[in-house]
């Protein structure tokens, strides 16, 4: 049985790089496969502090922007990670299992905790074992990635792969990402070289998923640019990475690749294709901002979604879980 698993963090302002590069592909994946997980990964979350009653918020404003996008609960396990047991009781496992030197060369790590590392919290050194766990916890084969978490999902290929090898078994699958085309890697608008982030402390580095119109339209006139027109084909935007960015935008919001947007706007300037942007993203996103702020409206209901996702999830995990156990030679009841 081929089974999705995929989680977004419920940090707060989820951007227009969420929706374009996990959220919206989830819809499609619903479409393709029987069985999908899609998590708010709240146990991720709080690998850096976050204040309580905001994690709340924001789990529930995650879980809304999902559902307001098209993922469907009627056909699909929407939870919250932390109601589900097994994804921090397999960690530990995997915690014994991973090895330190993997980790090691996890870049995002070195990334995240910049210089001082040593203040850096256990969680945040040791969250891909987590993430392996979230997958493997419903023995999930397939996880939609953006480029910067195939090294995890690799870590995860090579966790399973080691357990399968100490205990003897093939239980674990070995993970096969789904890599997306345009737009899956959202950079930010006033730096192409840095990805779209919550955490960037300039607002008009991201397009929230709650801005209104006249936000969305002038934080695209504001986009960092370059003087030089658009050029015919990809070749010509080389290093012009804040144009690439813009490009891919549209590429991803249209539904089409760089080419065919080259193709209508090569040779004009931004002056033309930064409307046309501003226009299509306030179309698009639109209609999901309205149905968010109608389920924000409905806390019960939303929480009500991740409460019957996590009971199915738990059901799903638990007998897989028990042979996890089985395995590792712990005494059951």
């Amino acid at each position: 049985m081929k089974r999705i698993f995929s989680g977004v963090q419920p940090t707060g302002n989820l951007h227009l790089g969420n929706y374009l590069g996990a959220i919206r592909n989830w819809v499609r994946l619903q479409d393709d496969f029987d069985d999908c997980l899609f998590c708010v990964v709240d146990l991720h979350a709080i690998t850096v502090w976050q204040e309580p009653a905001a994690l709340r918020a924001n789990t529930r404003e995650t879980a809304a922007a999902m559902i307001a996008a098209g993922v469907e609960p009627e056909r699909n396990i929407i939870f919250n990670q932390s109601q589900v047991t097994a994804h921090a009781e397999l960690a530990w496992i995997f915690n014994c299992v991973a090895r330190l030197g993997w980790l090691e060369r996890m870049t995002q790590f070195k990334e995240k905790a910049g210089k001082d590392k040593e203040r850096a919290s256990v969680g945040l050194y040791a969250y891909p074992n987590l993430m392996a766990a979230d997958i493997l916890a419903y023995r999930g084969t397939h996880v939609p990635v953006g480029e910067d978490q195939k090294q995890h999902l690799e870590l995860a290929r090579d966790i399973a792969a080691k357990f399968n090898h100490d205990y003897g078994t093939e239980f674990f699958p070995i993970v096969e990402p789904l890599i997306f085309g345009s737009a899956t890697r959202v950079m930010s608008l006033k730096d192409g070289a840095k990805k779209m982030s919550k955490s960037d402390p300039s607002d008009n580095s991201r397009i929230n998923m709650t801005d209104d119109v006249d936000t969305i339209a002038r934080k695209i006139r504001k986009a960092r640019t370059d003087p030089e027109p658009l050029p015919g084909d990809e070749k010509g935007l080389g290093e012009r990475s804040e144009a690439a960015n813009l490009v891919g935008i549209y590429a991803g919001l249209a539904d089409t690749d760089v080419a065919q947007v080259l193709a209508e706007f090569g040779g004009q300037g931004f002056g033309a294709f930064k409307p046309a942007l501003a226009d299509l993203a306030v179309d698009k996103l639109s209609p999901i901002q309205d149905e968010m702020r109608r389920l924000m409206d409905a806390p019960d209901h939303v929480d009500g979604i991740l409460r019957d996702g996590a009971e199915k999830a738990a059901a799903l995990s638990a007998p897989i879980m028990a042979e996890v156990q089985e395995l590792v030679g712990f005494l059951r009841p």
